[in-house]
């Protein structure tokens, strides 16, 4: 384990924590791996019930680590990314989302995943693929338009816009804006009533109310290809560039 990854059980219910601040909590594919581990194990594990996922300090996560993940781009299911998509979306246990900050990227679209999410009123989420010249993933082209519609979801992912807690919480998002000196009490109450619940009970009405985890599957898959595809074109060659030398990319001489 890097120790980026941090994780910690209490009551039967296991966190895993974001732990880089120092880099807003970017994701390494080291990190991936870790984070589809821990969830592969505390789905085995019956002693854990509850699964909360939160960052380090003022910050959920900004999302991928770019240098780190243009390195060695994931090209296929093996990836840990992959790893970590297919863990979480199929996990049968209740998950709870503490975003104590800024969400960028799989930071909001992995909470599509959670059962759960409570966020500080500070809060900024956004999916910024177009701008990035690549596409959605996380099965977001999926879910979001299932769950704030069609016009909605056109806006969060061809915008690519932030958003606020307060916006968030309007589209159904977030269960609940919560004062940042208040968010872990509430999460850690929730876990707890969650994990006095009868297991079986549980897992069967989580199962019934989400999407298929093959549907899921496939679409994340599908996703994927596409996005592995736009890492080569010109367009992402721009985006990239511009992020790196911190100016807006110019777009204007593709068709």
């Amino acid at each position: 384990m890097t120790g980026f990854i941090a994780c910690s059980t209490e009551d039967r219910v296991l966190t895993i924590r974001f732990n880089r601040p120092e880099k807003k909590n970017a994701i390494l594919r080291s990190m991936y791996g870790e984070a589809a581990q821990a969830l592969k194990a505390a789905q085995a594990d019956p002693n854990i019930r509850v699964v909360v996922i939160t960052g380090e300090g003022n910050c959920f996560t900004a999302g991928n680590d770019l240098k780190d993940f243009l390195e060695v781009p994931p090209t296929n299911e093996d990836a840990e990314v992959f790893q970590f998509m297919f863990a979480l979306s199929a996990f049968s246990k209740p998950v709870i989302a503490a975003v104590n900050g800024l969400a960028i990227g799989i930071g909001t679209t992995l909470l599509f995943h959670c059962d759960l999410v409570y966020a500080v009123p500070e809060a900024t989420f956004q999916m910024p693929f177009i701008n990035l010249a690549v596409v959605p993933e996380f099965a977001s082209s999926l879910l979001v338009p299932r769950l704030v519609g069609r016009a909605a979801a056109s806006e969060l992912l061809l915008l690519g816009e932030a958003f606020t807690a307060a916006r968030a919480k309007e589209i159904g998002l977030l269960n609940a804006v919560v004062p940042a000196s208040d968010l872990m009490a509430t999460v850690r109450s929730k876990a707890k009533a969650l994990a006095l619940k009868p297991p079986g009970a549980v897992r069967d009405a989580k199962a019934l109310m989400h999407a298929s985890v093959a549907e899921i599957h496939k679409h994340i898959v599908t996703e994927g290809k596409i996005f592995g595809d736009r890492l080569q074109t010109p367009e992402f060659k721009e985006a990239a560039t511009a992020f790196f030398e911190k100016r807006m990319p110019d777009f204007s001489r593709f068709s």
